[in-house]
């Protein structure tokens, strides 16, 4: 139990028809709203938060926490550094206890992805922590701030980034976009089953907000096993504090305070079930 590498965890998904949560926080009551929900449904998880949102909660900051959570947990926990852009950050990341990282490379050319990858896979070797990357590019910035063009992953990049890395963990693009999807999502799972032949590794799908339980489980049967959120859990938190002020004359910090817990932990719950991660642990 406890904290434990990203790895670890998705070893044992490899066991199980499931997907397993990868949610991020920016606030303590994130962290302490994520763990409720895992631990009442019995889910191991992974808490992440992107280097983007680092100006909004410091990295020395909020790492700390969320170490200190997962590390009283009553369910396995890694601990995740989410699009990693610099080799400082991660290696910050890594010093204070972080279990797992991700360089993101995506925008790179194939090569320079490889060596980068190469490089930060090196560095957290030296720490017991495990691995992410990404092939093609997933639609939108993390932080909502770009409109980036989504580029599907090529199944001979994949395979070629994953023969030369040994990655723990490969982030894939299929039509999936960061952030609330403007219009439909139009999954290609063909492409998906595709890399998932090829590639023997277990596969990741940013961009998590706004699919259906049948997206999810879909993508689940055809090789993603982690699957990130966070546009999701922030809607719910402002949803639910609009109508505690809605429902309220007056309202104490602590009222707001934990509204915001019960918010993440409501959307986590929903989330963990879709992905079928409930009671796994």
């Amino acid at each position: 139990m406890s904290l434990v590498t990203m790895k670890d965890i998705l070893k044992y998904t490899q066991q199980s028809h499931c997907g397993v949560g990868s949610f991020s926080v920016v606030s303590m009551e994130m962290v302490m709203g994520t763990i409720r929900a895992a631990e009442e449904l019995h889910s191991s998880i992974i808490l992440q938060v992107a280097e983007v949102r680092l100006k909004y909660c410091p990295l020395d900051l909020i790492g700390p926490v969320m170490i200190q959570a997962a590390q009283k947990a009553k369910v396995p926990v890694a601990v995740h550094l989410d699009h990693g852009l610099k080799v400082e950050t991660i290696r910050q990341a890594l010093e204070l206890g972080f279990t797992s990282v991700m360089l993101d490379g995506s925008q790179l050319p194939l090569e320079d992805n490889i060596a980068r990858t190469l490089e930060v896979i090196r560095l957290a070797k030296k720490y017991g922590a495990s691995t992410e990357a990404e092939i093609g590019r997933v639609g939108g910035s993390e932080d909502g701030s770009e409109e980036i063009e989504m580029m599907c992953t090529d199944v001979h990049d994949a395979k070629r980034f994953f023969e030369a890395t040994g990655v723990d963990a490969l982030a894939v693009a299929i039509g999936n976009a960061h952030g609330m999807y403007k219009d439909k999502p139009c999954l290609q799972f063909g492409r998906l089953a595709d890399i998932h032949q090829a590639v023997e590794v277990p596969l990741v799908l940013h961009g998590g907000s706004g699919l259906t339980t049948e997206d999810f489980r879909g993508c689940i049967k055809n090789g993603i096993k982690k699957i990130n959120v966070q546009t999701a859990t922030l809607n719910k938190i402002i949803e639910n504090v609009q109508l505690l002020f809605q429902q309220k004359q007056k309202v104490e910090y602590f009222d707001y305070q934990q509204c915001v817990i019960d918010a993440a932990c409501e959307n986590v719950r929903n989330h963990i079930q879709a992905f079928q991660s409930n009671h796994q642990v």
